[in-house]
């Protein structure tokens, strides 16, 4: 199977990487103070971290009047090395891929129960569940393309509950990279990001039953800009106004990293619609995550290579009738690698793992006066190699 470049290089430095004698530590002895202005006394919601190092586990972590606070329980032991994590709409069933399937945990006030196996996929290197969790979707890498696997769920156990259903695209160059998969608020779309292979748009019928398939025959491909650009990232607008895909090189100079925006609309047509500044420099060579927010700002999370600091971008997001248009907003410095992008369930934090360290965790408020704008907080070693973050 093939593995993103980034989630490459992670997983292959993750035993070196773990090696550190700090590899766990409790929060509190972990943490720095970091934060000399705007810092926030307020309390998040639980959030989970999957790591990908010696010890591959799932972390659950929250902010408790601004120190972070470990779940009770936590960390739980991973079934085996890990790729994915995503939650149910729920927020009762926290889900991992694996080398070994993918495994269920139930939630129970913050902390996870017994994993039991819901999928035997060994190369599920994206998962995601649908808005009326009904089905698991997983990303699975197949020779020449790629394969899309609808596991159908169980409302009461979050596990099976029927036969995978999947369905096979050709897609040259095609490399899942490691958690990028999104569904559309409407449920109607699946998207995937496959590095040099561009970006893979898949119809999906959530509401499909008796055992029909739910995806569609054919998917719609975005090529990436540049013959050698990469797509690392994707995200749909929770509006579903609007969906973002983070490639590589694909600045006009093919030097950078950049962000496309375009009308979920145009989807039907035979060509996208993209939003008027599209695309846009990212911030930085690899904009690893996107995170649209419900307050009208777009955060990428940008790596610049194995030896520097990475940022979070923000990008404002404006409409006037069915025009919209994206601007690049203010920057703030993140860990090397920035990988993932979470918002706690009290939009009052940004999460960002970043697999390479320096910090692994650190966290982020909107700034009350300047739209858009973070402000540091702290950071933590919350465990090394995170590949994911999820917050109910």
């Amino acid at each position: 199977m093939r593995l993103g470049k980034w989630a490459q290089l992670v997983l292959a430095m993750a035993p070196f990487l773990a090696g550190c004698g700090d590899f766990w530590q409790n929060p509190y002895t972990s943490s720095s103070s970091t934060c000399t202005t705007n810092c926030s006394t307020a309390t998040s919601g639980d959030f989970y971290i999957l790591n990908a190092g010696t010890t591959p586990q799932v972390v659950g972590e929250s902010i408790v009047s601004g120190k972070l606070t470990a779940i009770s329980g936590s960390p739980w032991t991973a079934a085996s090395t890990p790729y994915a994590m995503a939650l149910s709409p729920s927020g009762n069933y926290l889900y991992v891929s694996t080398i070994a399937g993918v495994y269920v945990y139930p939630i129970t006030s913050g902390a996870l129960g017994t994993a039991v196996q819901v999928s035997q996929d060994v190369a599920a290197l994206a998962i995601q569940v649908d808005t009326s969790g009904t089905w698991l979707v997983e990303a699975l890498q197949a020779t020449g393309g790629v394969t899309l696997a609808a596991v159908p769920l169980s409302s009461s156990s979050g596990g099976d509950n029927g036969s995978e259903l999947t369905a096979s695209y050709t897609v040259a160059n095609a490399s899942i990279q490691n958690g990028k998969m999104a569904i559309s608020p409407d449920d109607n779309n699946i998207f995937v990001a496959l590095g040099s292979g561009g970006t893979i748009i898949v119809p999906f019928n959530a509401g499909a039953s008796g055992g029909a398939n739910p995806f569609a025959s054919t998917g719609k491909v975005v090529a990436a800009a540049n013959s050698d650009s990469e797509a690392l990232s994707v995200a749909v607008d929770p509006s579903g106004s609007l969906f973002y895909i983070g490639e590589t090189n694909a600045d006009a100079a093919g030097t950078s990293g950049a962000l496309f925006a375009y009308l979920y609309s145009s989807l039907s047509n035979a060509s996208l619609t993209a939003a008027t500044g599209s695309s846009i420099a990212s911030g930085g060579t690899a904009p690893n995550a996107i995170l649209p927010t419900s307050s009208g700002y777009v955060y990428v999370a940008d790596g610049q290579g194995v030896s520097q600091a990475g940022n979070i971008t923000s990008f404002a997001v404006t409409s006037s009738g069915s025009t919209y248009s994206i601007a690049a907003g203010s920057t703030i410095a993140a860990g090397t690698q920035p990988y993932a992008l979470a918002e706690d369930s009290s939009s009052t934090f940004l999460l960002v793992v970043n697999s390479l360290g320096n910090p692994y965790f650190a966290w982020y408020t909107f700034d009350s006066t300047t739209p858009g704008q973070l402000d540091a907080q702290s950071t933590a070693n919350t465990g090394s190699s995170p590949l994911a973050i999820v917050a109910p």
